[in-house]
């Protein structure tokens, strides 16, 4: 994808998988298409609702896109692979997409259980899902 009109309207994010190439170590993770955040109003907005009956806001919404073309995940040991090595060395590729953010964690989720990759750390990047599963619960297993 290479920019906002490619996604489907009413997309709201994607789950996304990593592969270093010389490894074939992988990540999984999310990533949302659009940051909102609340701004107080300025003098200059409120005096657009002069007169106007009924209570004034105090902020408006700003939307604005995030750096989804450029993001790799959060993972330090990926993060720091990306520092040292080319970019050609990883693959990039989405998933699946998301109408919301709810069904996004779900289907983020969802793909490290499929791919059980808490279970192969020799596989995958990843180290815990949700922070409530971790690679270690599996150790007294092995």
């Amino acid at each position: 994808m290479e920019d906002l009109s490619s996604f489907p309207e009413n997309t709201f994010g994607f789950v996304y998988k990593i592969k270093h190439l010389p490894t074939q170590k992988m990540y999984i993770g999310k990533k949302v298409l659009h940051h909102q955040r609340k701004t107080k109003l300025t003098k200059k907005d409120l005096a657009l609702y002069e007169g106007q009956p009924g209570r004034k806001p105090k902020y408006k919404v700003i939307k604005k896109e995030s750096d989804w073309k450029t993001y790799y995940g959060s993972n330090k040991s990926l993060l720091e692979l990306l520092k040292t090595e080319p970019i050609e060395n990883f693959e990039r590729d989405i998933i699946t997409l998301s109408p919301n953010k709810k069904l996004l964690t779900y289907y983020e989720t969802k793909w490290l259980f499929v791919y059980q990759a808490l279970e192969k750390p020799e596989e995958f990047f990843n180290d815990n899902i949700l922070g409530k599963f971790f690679t270690s619960d599996f150790d007294m297993w092995n």
